[in-house]
């Protein structure tokens, strides 16, 4: 029987102030990376909490999605790592709230930075997702959909 293919899906927040946004740089195993704050969504959440959580993990403030930006496919092939995985993202823009005093960035995390569209376009290469400079140009272009638009039904809570 053959095995089912199963896409990792994620979740991240899409923060703009000032005409800035925000990322993280990261510890990969191609070095430092740029990405938006992201994660892996995790059993007994809906997308929405799980963008809340890893932005508050990523950068040590809250965040409260307002809306979906968009749902997104890539694809990772490390083929010499014998890896060759898919990833879904549900990409939100929201409100950046306080910074959490004294929370320290989650593991990998080596700090904060705000950077232009002119920036971020200027660094594809050290991009981490490919999605990174998709969500920020959707975002820049006025795209935005109801949080309505995902229904997480309540058989997914652990509770």
């Amino acid at each position: 029987m053959q095995k089912r293919w199963t896409p990792n899906v994620t979740a991240a927040a899409i923060v703009e102030r000032d005409g800035r946004y925000l990322l993280v740089e990261e510890e990969t195993t191609e070095g430092l990376k740029l990405n938006n704050p992201a994660g892996h969504l995790d059993p007994g959440e809906s997308p929405e909490q799980a963008c809340a959580r890893e932005a508050l993990e990523e950068t040590g403030h809250t965040f409260t999605p307002t809306a979906l930006l968009g749902v997104y496919l890539s694809r990772a092939r490390r083929l010499a790592a014998g890896r060759d995985t898919t990833y879904v993202r549900l990409a939100f823009c929201g409100e950046l709230g306080e910074r959490e005093p004294g929370r320290a960035l989650d593991k990998g995390i080596v700090r904060t930075l705000w950077m232009t569209p002119d920036e971020i376009r200027a660094s594809v290469d050290r991009h981490r997702s490919p999605l990174l400079l998709q969500c920020i140009e959707d975002h820049l272009a006025g795209v935005r959909y109801p949080l309505a638009a995902i229904y997480t039904h309540p058989s997914v809570s652990l509770a």
